[in-house]
C-alpha cells in the first residue's frame, strides 16, 4: 500500500474524519508506482466518504523549484498560473465539482486583472489567508485548493493531470500566449485517457459528452 509515502493527519476544516497526505513525488510516480486505486477502493469499502460530504477537498501541491531556479523566475511562472486560473475560472469551477458556496469558502478566487503580475500582487496581500484557489503562503510549494475531495480513482488522477497541464502551459507559454489560448485549444492537446474522460463527463471537452459515473 506504500505506507512510507503517505501519512494521516487531522484538519480543522473536517467535521469528522482525517486527511491523507502524500510525501512529495512526481506525477509519474503517482500514476505508475503509487497504488492509489487500491487505497481509495479500501477507503470506500470501509465506509469513508469524500465527495459525498460538504467539507472535503483535494489539494495539490507543486514545488516552486519546478518553475525556475530563483524567486524571480518562479514568480513569473506563478503569475501566469494565476492568470490562467482567473481567465478560465468558469471551466475550472465546473471541473472542481464544488458548489459556489464551498468554492468561495475554501478556495476563493482573486479576481481577474489585465496581467498576471497584478493578480500575483493581490495574491501576495494575503487577504483570504490560505483559503484561496491557489495558495501561495507555503515557502516551498504552491497549493491548488480548487477541487472537491474524491475517492474515485479516475477523478483523483485526472485532477493531478489537470494541475500538471496548467503548470506546463504557464512554463511554456508567455502571458500573451495564455491570453490568446481558448479553453478548447488548451484541452485539445490533452492525451491522458483519465483526464479526457473526466473532461467529457463534466462537459468540458470540445463539445463531447458522456454519461458520468457516481463520485465517492
Amino acid at each position: 500500500m506504500h505506507e512510507e509515502n503517505i501519512y494521516i493527519k487531522s484538519d480543522g476544516s473536517l467535521e469528522d474524519g482525517f486527511e491523507i497526505v502524500s510525501h512529495p513525488m512526481t506525477l509519474e510516480y503517482h500514476t505508475e508506482k503509487m497504488n492509489w486505486k487500491e487505497l481509495l477502493r479500501e477507503a470506500v469499502s470501509m465506509g469513508y466518504r469524500s465527495h459525498q460530504t460538504s467539507t472535503c477537498g483535494l489539494h495539490v501541491h507543486v514545488n516552486r523549484n519546478a518553475f525556475g531556479d530563483n524567486q524571480a523566475e518562479q514568480e513569473d511562472v506563478i503569475s501566469r498560473i494565476l492568470f490562467f486560473v482567473e481567465k478560465h475560472w468558469n471551466e475550472l469551477f465546473t471541473f472542481s465539482r464544488r458548489s459556489s458556496y464551498n468554492m468561495s469558502r475554501w478556495s476563493a478566487r482573486f479576481g481577474f486583472e489585465k496581467t498576471g503580475k497584478q493578480i500575483l500582487e493581490k495574491a501576495k496581500s494575503g487577504c483570504n489567508g490560505r483559503y484561496v484557489a491557489v495558495n501561495l503562503n507555503n515557502y516551498h510549494t504552491i497549493e491548488f485548493r480548487l477541487f472537491r475531495g474524491t475517492l474515485k480513482y479516475s477523478t483523483f488522477i485526472a485532477t493531478l493531470q489537470m494541475v500538471n497541464h496548467i503548470c506546463d502551459a504557464a512554463i511554456s507559454l508567455s502571458e500573451e500566449g495564455i491570453d490568446a489560448m481558448s479553453w478548447s485549444e488548451f484541452v485539445s492537446s490533452i492525451r491522458e485517457p483519465e483526464l479526457i474522460q473526466y473532461l467529457k463527463e463534466r462537459r468540458l471537452y470540445v463539445n463531447e459528452m458522456v454519461t458520468e459515473s457516481e463520485e465517492m
